[in-house]
């Protein structure tokens, strides 16, 4: 406790650390205060009423927790950073099929600065459509509520350019936090979202264990007890790395002598981050779209598995969808022939590998061989939360025992540990841990490059 406290005075006597910290936190609060603004045109007495009686659920529910709550508030940050998220792999995507977005993904800093003006683009595009879809969404409830008071159409426009605008104005929150803060900005705002609700599910699942019929607070312990052990199993998910030794050839140039050192290839065990769960997930909403869409659809025995979350069926299909998305976009992020042409330009090799395609060969087995115990662990980590809503926890304290909700927490929190040791060290203090070093993802903990 003593070196905790010791390290804390440490951390807030280097003044750009302290700067980067109290930046974080002002544009943490900033957007935590916005997910509680009501939009404009809407009686917040009524609408409270409506959903509290509607509820979230499945990709609603999903939306609202990368809002943190901000969805079902029906507030100016409604829509939060996910189309700005939803932007951004359709640009990878784009990357990789169209040779023109290819071709600039590899012009260095200046296509990068293209591609990051292009998914901002994107991203009002999608946030527009997004919006209008929030409209729809707002304008159903509110025939059984009637909480819209303004004009239909400038409700409308209102929820357009207010939401648009909202998501703009986070996602520029999230660049200010990388640029001048401490972590990666946009997966900040999603954990902050996210940790916004445990206060509130814990005490929920205490009041119920303690409850006629809950069982008891012993029950609650071994919650707790399990948790922590799926956390540490997410942080050997987030940390598990496989090193491909390189040696790189000598160079006399005169009198000096270059190359001739070792180096590695750190390859991920899970290089997808969440984004296969992401996937996997808004796959598995489609038949419950169908099933509404159609009732007699609807009385079909596979659909209804499909619906029924905690049932066998859906849940292997489920860990089967996000094994084959892992593999997938392992795929689009990590090009192992580019790795190997790389490595030949720099004059760098594996030792007992030839350069060129065997090495690319190679680097793709290793991955193959890493990503499939990798995305298995994902896939358990994934249906989690399942398993413990089954034996009688809490939804809401259920959602955080795996999936995307504690696969980001624990992502960033690394991320921003790291950081934060990174500044400490340079500066000759003790890090955070007594011994080794503390080892943060170094993209977004979404697997969302951020520009």
């Amino acid at each position: 406790m003593k070196k905790f406290i010791h390290t804390l005075k440490n951390i807030w006597s280097i003044e750009d650390l302290r700067k980067r910290l109290t930046y974080t936190i002002g544009l943490v609060l900033l957007f935590r205060f916005g997910s509680y603004v009501m939009l404009p045109g809407i009686d917040p007495a009524i609408y409270g009423q409506a959903a509290n009686v509607n509820g979230q659920s499945g990709l609603l529910g999903l939306i609202n927790l990368f809002a943190g709550g901000g969805f079902s508030r029906a507030s100016i940050f409604a829509l939060g950073i996910m189309p700005y998220i939803s932007a951004s792999i359709a640009m990878q995507l784009l990357a990789i099929a169209v040779p023109y977005f290819a071709r600039m993904q590899k012009e260095g800093e200046s296509g990068r600065r293209k591609m990051n003006q292009y998914t901002r683009y994107l991203t009002v595009i999608v946030t527009a459509l997004q919006a209008s879809g929030y409209f729809a969404y707002l304008k159903n409830m509110s025939e059984q509520a009637d909480f819209i008071v303004a004009p239909e159409g400038l409700f409308w426009f209102i929820c357009v350019i207010i939401l648009t605008a909202g998501t703009l104005f986070t996602m520029w929150m999230g660049e200010r936090i990388t640029d001048k803060g401490i972590g990666n900005g946009i997966s900040m705002l999603i954990m902050v979202g996210i940790v916004a609700g445990l206060p509130a599910a814990i005490i929920n699942e205490i009041t119920n264990r303690g409850a006629d019929g809950g069982g008891g607070y012993i029950p609650f312990v071994l919650e707790i007890a399990f948790m922590v052990l799926v956390i540490m199993g997410c942080i050997l998910l987030v940390q598990g790395t496989r090193r491909i030794p390189v040696q790189y050839a000598k160079r006399v140039v005169g009198s000096r002598q270059y190359g001739g050192v070792r180096n590695y290839i750190p390859l991920k065990i899970n290089a997808a981050g969440v984004m296969p769960i992401i996937f996997a997930q808004a796959l598995m909403f489609i038949p419950g779209i169908f099933a509404q869409i159609n009732e007699d659809w609807s009385s079909s025995p596979v659909l209804a598995m499909l619906n029924d979350f905690q049932s066998v069926g859906y849940n292997v299909i489920y860990g089967l969808l996000i094994v084959i998305f892992t593999y997938f976009y392992t795929a689009i992020i990590i090009n192992p022939t580019q790795m190997a042409d790389d490595l030949k330009k720099n004059g760098g090799f594996i030792p007992g590998v030839k350069p060129g395609k065997k090495t690319a060969e190679f680097i793709d087995n290793v991955l193959s061989r890493i990503t499939l115990p990798g995305s298995i662990f994902l896939a358990l980590v994934a249906v989690a939360p399942v398993i413990t809503r089954v034996i009688g926890v809490d939804q809401s304290f259920a959602s955080f025992f795996g999936g995307t909700s504690l696969l980001i927490m624990v992502g960033v929190i690394l991320d921003t540990l790291q950081q934060i040791e990174s500044h400490l060290l340079m500066r000759h203090y003790d890090g955070l841990m007594k011994s080794g070093r503390i080892k943060g993802r170094t993209s977004s903990a979404i697997g969302v490059p951020q520009g």
